[in-house]
């Protein structure tokens, strides 16, 4: 339809390195993006995975069915059709 905004279904949380001793410290050391497909996600996942960095994903609520990919899974999910 046209003038309807997709919403963000997927969800990609990723560490924050630190860098330098003297760094302000951030409230989270991780960061969150939204995204409006799967794909999408994997995409983006598998780049902050490429950088080394630790990777969860899943589902924003109230999409269904939830979904959660915890970092240990995420390279399995990364390779999912």
């Amino acid at each position: 339809m046209p003038g309807v905004a997709v919403s963000a279904i997927w969800y990609v949380t990723y560490e924050i390195r630190r860098r330098g001793l003297l760094a302000r410290r951030a409230r989270s050391p991780r960061e969150t993006r939204t995204f409006a497909s799967e794909s999408e996600a994997k995409a983006f996942a598998r780049s902050k995975l490429d950088e080394g960095l630790v990777v969860f994903a899943g589902t924003i609520n109230p999409h269904l069915p939830r979904q959660l990919i915890p970092s240990q899974n995420i390279a399995d999910w990364l390779v999912e059709q």
